[in-house]
């Protein structure tokens, strides 16, 4: 959709507005100024290329030849595309409710599958998985590895103007150069490597097809290169030009074709495993494509580069863009860095039709499922940013399985839809205390929202009522009364997740969500000429009020501790995005305001934090006219898990890919300088406005 690009220009504290409209910004220099460059070996910076879909990660050779070194000591070398799934065999037949334990709550007794120590409860946990895709780096010539240490005079750039990754060193003192980019339109890279090395055989390529992942290691799991007889890998087409294959592994099987234009050498030094070599001369040029299914014709590698390059330069072009160039506070350049690595980070990973895991399409965490409380997180920013079509992306699958979403809301007495939490393609939830968190279920609301707001048209409304509707229903059904008001809880899981599930009730962020959701869901009756819904406005303004205790906001109100307890002061200080993620349903601005000071003072960064909480305490900081603190606690330097890597990712502890990290900080930065409903008339509000941020904004959505 094209949209007018609102321009803003912070200049000082007294803010100048010229006659004319600022110039707009210069979007190449500012992309190509944060371009990730590399002078020796990080293995916490390997750098990736991708379309959403599908993506590569590589090492300092430019492509995986040290996944030993990367994995033990920082971030490992994977290529993963968010179709390719496996599942174990399943003799026993277990199904979700064999991992039900019974909770008795408001007169009622409903199971939930929150066992996680029997046989049933781990194989439902860990299936499916995600099933990686071939390993592909250098060998020399024989076929033996190359040490680290032949890897001398490394100059590696990742061009995010048009989404290529040169790499070029030396091996015995002879000069390589390798491309890489991954198509579009196909999933499918394109490696182009130039050397000496080449020519007189002392330099091939190995690609490699693991048996999967160790599903013992719920975080980060190797790839397991053990029982070669336990998958198959068919060659179905070889030629000078073509290699074809098919693997296989149980139910699940993909296809791979490696193409080169200008001929090529291939053998089989053992299963699952291929060398290539150029048919002659000093350079090999192929693609690699893969799909579940039949792959059809493929690009060559100058179809692939010129293709990437088209696509990053319309992507950068497009939606919003942030230029802090001439700010004198010390710490503008690191945001402005962050900010243009997250943008390209999110969309090589977030493009895909099934939402993302946590670790996205670099690394594998929690068995690849996608964590549905953390949607809003990883894909609002694309609606905020003038970028739709990545939400759009995500929402899709909602549409997909929301009969799923129906059944589970029909085995536990509610009405509508009831979305999952760690979830498969399919829907299928994971056993664990998973199925007790309930903050993911307004999300998709607040989501389809935002997407309204992008396109404000009927078609939107039409395609979303349906989701939004039985969401709503669900929300409403899950409120009890208790003579007075409608409770939320018990059983829940709160956002803060050191509570009692079985006693939870009330937390202070759930029933500020829930008031949001179903106001929102009545203003899309409206639009659609519908009278509002009785139920949900009955509980909406009949709603428990938001906890709080000593004047300050707390985490739930059947355990009030959080300023008494210092125990109860880590993990997300989830009661302030009622007022920054969301509009402050039920909030009094004067308590949240003492709240969040208590925050910053109090909290207990050091025990267990996000990185994706200080963007949501900066965004409360915003809403507050507090743009300082908000800058502050978004660039927190003595904040755990809060710093961000040569290649942009923002490591947490044990997860070394974090994306809510980066999602979040896009979502902040968007709200503090596109603003939001209800905020001060001036550009960029959520700045400071002292003189030492010179911000410019261009292309930004309001936050509602």
């Amino acid at each position: 959709m094209k949209r007018a690009l609102a321009l803003v220009l912070v200049v000082a504290s007294s803010v100048a507005w010229a006659a004319s409209s600022p110039a707009p910004i210069d979007r190449q220099a500012l992309v190509e100024r944060h371009n990730p460059k590399l002078s020796a070996v990080d293995p916490w910076a390997p750098l990736s290329v991708g379309n959403g879909q599908f993506c590569f990660t590589a090492d300092v050779t430019g492509l995986q030849t040290f996944p030993g070194h990367y994995g033990s000591k920082g971030i490992a070398l994977e290529t993963q595309a968010r179709w390719s799934w496996h599942e174990d065999p399943n003799p026993n037949g277990y199904q979700l409710s064999d991992a039900n334990r019974d909770y008795t709550a408001h007169g009622q007794t409903v199971g939930y599958p929150t066992i996680i120590d029997t046989p049933a409860a781990t194989w439902l946990r860990t299936n499916p998985h995600v099933w990686p895709l071939g390993q592909l780096g250098l060998r020399r010539g024989d076929g033996s590895l190359l040490a680290l240490e032949d890897i001398n005079n490394v100059d590696q750039k990742l061009d995010m103007w048009k989404g290529v990754l040169t790499s070029r060193y030396t091996i015995d003192g002879q000069q390589v150069t390798v491309m890489t980019a991954v198509s579009p339109s196909q999933d499918t890279l394109a490696v182009r490597i130039s050397s000496p090395l080449l020519a007189n055989g002392k330099l091939l390529v190995r690609l490699a097809l693991p048996r999967g992942y160790d599903m013992s290691v719920k975080y980060n799991p190797p790839l397991d290169w053990s029982s070669p007889e336990s998958h198959t890998t068919r060659v179905t087409v070889q030629n000078p030009h073509t290699l074809a294959l098919e693997h296989v592994r149980d139910a699940a099987r993909y296809s791979a074709v490696l193409y080169s234009g200008a001929g090529m050498v291939v053998t089989t030094p053992e299963p699952h495993a291929f060398h290539i070599a150029p048919a002659k001369g000093a350079t090999l040029d192929f693609t690699l494509s893969y799909a579940p299914g039949r792959i059809g014709k493929t690009a060559d590698t100058a179809a692939v580069l010129a293709q990437s390059a088209a696509h990053w330069q319309t992507f950068w072009r497009s939606g919003a863009a942030i230029d802090f160039s001439g700010s004198i506070d010390p710490r503008a350049a690191e945001l402005e860095r962050r900010v243009v690595l997250s943008q390209y980070l999110t969309a090589i990973q977030f493009g895909g039709d099934f939402p993302p895991q946590e670790s996205g399409l670099t690394t594998t965490t929690w068995y690849g499922k996608n964590h549905t409380e953390m949607i809003w997180w990883h894909t609002a920013h694309f609606a905020l940013w003038g970028r739709p079509q990545y939400l759009e992306n995500a929402l899709r699958w909602y549409q997909k399985t929301l009969p799923v979403a129906r059944q589970i809301a029909e085995s536990r007495g509610l009405k509508g839809a009831r979305w999952p939490k760690m979830t498969s393609p399919q829907g299928r939830e994971s056993p664990g205390g998973n199925p007790l968190i309930v903050w993911n279920q307004p999300h998709v609301i607040h989501l389809a929202e935002l997407l309204y707001r992008s396109a404000p048209t009927p078609q939107t409304l039409e395609r979303y009522r349906e989701m939004v509707f039985s969401t709503a229903d669900a929300m409403a059904s899950m409120l009890h009364w208790d003579g007075q008001r409608y409770v939320l809880g018990p059983p829940l899981w709160i956002a803060q997740e050191i509570y009692d599930q079985s006693t939870s009730m009330n937390p202070g962020y759930e029933l500020s969500y829930w008031a949001t959701g179903l106001a929102l869901a009545q203003q899309w009756r409206a639009r659609l000429g519908l009278p509002p819904d009785a139920d949900w406005e009955k509980k909406r303004l009949q709603l428990s009020a938001l906890p709080q205790k000593d004047g300050k906001y707390v985490a739930l109100e059947s355990m009030p501790d959080t300023w008494d307890n210092a125990a109860s002061r880590h993990d997300h200080p989830s009661f302030l995005m009622s007022l920054g993620q969301l509009p402050g349903a039920g909030v009094d601005r004067a308590v949240m305001r003492r709240t969040l000071d208590a925050v910053l003072s109090q909290w207990d960064f050091e025990t267990k934090i996000w990185g994706w909480d200080y963007p949501m305490i900066a965004m409360t900081a915003a809403r507050l006219d507090a743009p300082q603190q908000a800058v502050d606690v978004l660039l927190k330097a003595d904040g755990p898990n809060n710093s961000y890597t040569a290649a942009g990712h923002n490591p947490n502890t044990d997860l070394p890919v974090y994306l809510p990290g980066n999602s979040s900080l896009l979502a902040a930065v968007a709200m503090m300088a596109g603003g939001w409903d209800g905020a001060p008339s001036r550009p960029a509000p959520g700045f400071p406005q002292d003189g030492r941020w010179v911000v410019r904004a261009e292309g930004f959505q309001p936050l509602p």
